[in-house]
């Protein structure tokens, strides 16, 4: 279905889950910047709530998480996040309504699940809520049925699963060892709680991992139901994830293997029936997902395609990003200092970028290349990116239709790497990001 053309791969891409990305933030925008545009919200909101822990750490994973195998730890950021929603609740005007609430991680089932409940108690009490949308990350290693519970008696209706692999010789090689009959369960417990959209997250690209692998792994995946796949690429970082030494790179597919993987996958849940999304995500038909991508009205933020409407994202928690129209601000990563701003009662965000009109202008047209897979150019943009793009015509990838561009359907493994010809940022990309396949 697609060619290879490692040329027009060769450098390394974000993901654009905003624009600029998080490798533009810098310590000139914080706290009153993020203060200021938080007293100014109207409308709809959604959360995001970072919780930094796992009972285990996966070699493979570059989330902002560590064990939590220390109570006082993990107790201690739980007292600070308190702090921190109660100074953000009550800095947000009354006319703004919650509409989204996002837990993740890390694992938040990572934590006690008195501590969870707790958490979303806090939350749906000092905001102001609109019957909110309930959603978490999970680890099928550390859930049980006191955890089925709690979701299901707090309302969360969206979860998604850490899965990776079905086999357990890849499993053991990237540290995430979690027999196919724990998955199953969770599964039915999650179901029985009354989780109505199922994601799976799916890799590829990983040490030893044969085509036969893959397949397995998205069958038996189709098979459990799931609503949702994200199928990403295995990221090898060692460099910047210390935790990744652990896996053995001289079993790592090449770029060619990779790029087979990526477009066998693609093939193999669009024949199951699934509608894909963007890139690297699909949805069954009846999902809210697949029906924003195929009504035109799928968006992008941090937590990746979605069909939230919600022009403001705050982030709760050490790393979590916020989002509003004019303005990215990040929280301080370290979750020592972030606990310790907390305990001074500061607001913790310390980092980010103030979007101008043009980072605007210019993240509009990523987002749409990302999510629709075309977009109207300006004359002026297309002057400059025209030239840089002309690789991508000449191979067939993406073509011009008045004054959209538009990316064909052999050209959807390089959508990220069309969209970066936009961004005008990318000077340097070799060692801040991930092969776009």
């Amino acid at each position: 279905m697609w060619t290879y053309h490692p040329e027009l791969l060769a450098v390394p891409v974000p993901r654009y889950t905003s624009f600029p990305t998080a490798a533009e933030f810098d310590q000139t925008v914080g706290a009153e910047a993020f203060v200021q545009a938080l007293e100014a919200v109207t409308g709809e909101v959604s959360l995001y709530v970072h919780i930094p822990f796992c009972q285990k750490i996966c070699w493979y994973c570059g989330c902002n998480t560590s064990v939590a195998n220390r109570t006082d730890r993990v107790s201690g950021y739980l007292d600070a996040l308190h702090r921190e929603i109660g100074l953000v609740a009550e800095r947000l005007p009354q006319g703004a309504r919650v509409t989204r609430i996002a837990f993740g991680g890390g694992s938040p089932n990572g934590i006690p699940p008195v501590d969870f409940v707790r958490l979303v108690d806090a939350l749906t009490l000092q905001f102001p809520a609109s019957r909110p949308v309930l959603s978490i990350e999970l680890d099928p290693r550390t859930m049980g049925r006191e955890w089925a519970a709690v979701i299901g008696a707090v309302g969360i209706t969206r979860a998604s699963l850490g899965v990776q692999t079905f086999a357990p010789g890849l499993q053991q090689a990237i540290g995430r060892v979690q027999p196919a009959w724990m998955i199953e369960e969770t599964t039915a417990m999650l179901r029985a709680a009354g989780i109505d959209s199922l994601n799976f997250d799916l890799m590829y690209g990983l040490p030893g991992q044969t085509m036969a692998d893959l397949e397995d792994s998205l069958a038996r995946t189709a098979a459990l139901g799931a609503d949702r796949i994200a199928l990403f690429g295995y990221a090898h970082v060692p460099h910047l994830i210390a935790r990744q030494r652990k896996i053995d790179a001289h079993a790592l597919p090449d770029a060619e293997q990779r790029f087979a993987m990526a477009a066998r996958g693609h093939a193999v849940l669009v024949e199951a029936g699934y509608v894909p999304i963007g890139f690297d995500h699909f949805a069954r038909p009846g999902d809210a997902l697949a029906q924003a991508a195929l009504s035109g009205s799928l968006r992008r933020n941090f937590q990746g395609f979605t069909e939230d409407k919600a022009p403001v994202l705050l982030g709760l928690g050490a790393s979590s990003i916020s989002g509003f129209p004019e303005l990215l601000v990040q929280n301080e990563k370290n979750t020592g200092r972030y606990r310790m701003m907390l305990s001074q009662d500061r607001i913790a965000a310390n980092r980010g970028i103030r979007r101008r009109g043009e980072d605007r202008r210019r993240g509009a047209v990523i987002e749409a290349l990302l999510c629709r897979g075309r977009a109207p150019i300006p004359r002026d943009l297309q002057c400059k990116a025209w030239p840089l793009l002309l690789p991508y015509f000449d191979a067939g990838l993406c073509d011009s239709d008045g004054e959209d561009l538009v990316i064909l359907p052999q050209g959807l493994p390089y959508a990220r790497s069309i969209a970066a010809r936009f961004d005008p940022y990318r000077k340097d990309s070799l060692r801040r990001f991930s092969s776009a396949v």
